[in-house]
């Protein structure tokens, strides 16, 4: 499958928090990093997601705040 997110990082489900619509997905992408998505219960077990499992997070944006 081809996906047009040029923002791709590999990675490793090390929490799922389910919640009442949706649930966050904690991955390792290494060097200490730890990056959460926020997404539907539904999809979570769509994909079958389970702590431990090699996945790849994508990230598509149109616009990316920082705060200080």
């Amino acid at each position: 499958m081809k996906i047009s997110a040029r923002n791709q990082f590999a990675g490793t489900v090390t929490a799922i928090a389910p919640g009442a619509v949706n649930g966050t997905v904690k991955v390792d992408i290494g060097g200490g990093h730890i990056v959460t998505a926020s997404i539907t219960e539904e999809a979570i077990a769509d994909l079958g997601l389970a702590e431990g499992d090699t996945v790849t997070v994508l990230v598509k944006a149109s616009d990316v705040l920082i705060g200080k």
